[in-house]
């Protein structure tokens, strides 16, 4: 069995406001973003239930992780997604916790 690879994340100093505002702005990885604060420990990437396909879901989840918003990690077969939350809270604070306040 061949180990799933590490994807590239950017690092804390590397994640931009315009990109991490620009990812929020999708209805769809805005609910995935909600999602995975309710679920620190994080989760497998195709486990959140979401009326998209494969392909757009895995466009979702890149571009969140290209903002540095979610860190997705390989764990045995699978992919674990967390929310990269103490990274934004140190670089933007209180923006996660208004964004995900913010009314539906």
């Amino acid at each position: 069995m061949t180990a799933i690879a590490e994807l590239p994340h950017p690092t804390r100093e590397d994640i931009r406001i315009e990109a991490v505002l620009h990812a929020l702005a999708d209805p769809m990885r805005l609910h995935l973003v909600r999602v995975l604060a309710t679920l620190p420990e994080g989760v497998p990437c195709g486990s959140i239930e979401l009326p998209i396909s494969k392909s757009t879901r895995t466009h979702h989840l890149r571009t969140l992780r290209e903002a540095g918003i979610i860190r997705i990690r390989p764990a045995g077969t699978a992919r674990i997604t967390t929310l990269r939350r103490d990274d934004l809270d140190a670089l933007y604070p209180g923006l996660l916790d208004g964004v995900l306040a913010a009314r539906q």
